[in-house]
């Protein structure tokens, strides 16, 4: 893909909890898991990413613990609550059936109207 994809308002918190929800991560390695993830298509500024891990832990969604970064750095940790796993589950079965309506619209042909 040539060209980054731009996030849609509130996806962000939603790729947040899915990195997270992979394993325990700091703050810059959960930027390079949705990278990673998204196969290098999606880029996500610290600037945005920092703000959303304060909401989510804020919301109760993650929580977070200092330890040691594979640099042996000390860094913030974030792991998944049960209420972030809930949240996580909502958020998906949202975009899917968004994703499923969206599709519907896009592939109508002038003889279906």
């Amino acid at each position: 893909m040539g060209k980054n994809a731009d996030l849609l308002r509130g996806t962000l918190d939603m790729l947040v909890l899915k990195a997270v929800s992979l394993g325990p991560q700091h703050g810059y390695g959960v930027l390079l898991r949705i990278q990673q993830l998204a196969k290098g298509s999606l880029q996500i500024e610290q600037g945005s990413l920092y703000p959303a891990l304060y909401r989510l832990e804020h919301k109760g969604f993650i929580e977070s613990e200092w330890g040691e970064s594979d640099n042996n750095r000390k860094a913030k940790f974030y792991r998944l609550t049960s209420a972030g796993k809930r949240q996580l589950r909502v958020e998906t079965e949202s975009w899917k059936r968004l994703g499923e309506a969206i599709g519907g619209v896009l592939s109508a042909v002038p003889e279906e109207i």
